[in-house]
């Protein structure tokens, strides 16, 4: 773990197009801005956990591992390759799909 100490107005970046900002501390918390492409996932750790602990309550796979499994299957399909055993067809269910934030999409 990198540590940095930062003061109000004072930013980090993270590879090249991505900017964290200390825009207000207090003794108790200290505000961030983070600019960052729409293709960057930017995510409070809470909500990640939250999500994981509901997917497993579950009982279904992710839908990161189904994704990385089609995209496996794609790339191989696109070489003109066998899937491996170890790799089943896997099919999303898009009848419902995620919900969007209005304020990350605009």
């Amino acid at each position: 773990m990198l540590i940095i100490r930062r003061r109000r107005g004072e930013s980090i970046t993270v590879g090249d197009d991505v900017e964290i900002e200390i825009l207000e501390t207090s003794p108790t918390q200290v505000k961030l801005g983070i600019r960052a492409p729409k293709s960057v996932s930017v995510l409070r750790k809470e909500i990640i956990v939250t999500r994981e602990q509901n997917r497993v309550a579950s009982g279904s796979p992710a839908v990161d591992d189904k994704l990385n499994t089609l995209a496996e299957q794609y790339r191989a399909a696109e070489a003109g390759l066998e899937l491996p055993d170890s790799i089943a067809p896997v099919a999303l269910d898009v009848s419902h799909p995620p919900i969007l934030d209005p304020k990350r999409d605009s």
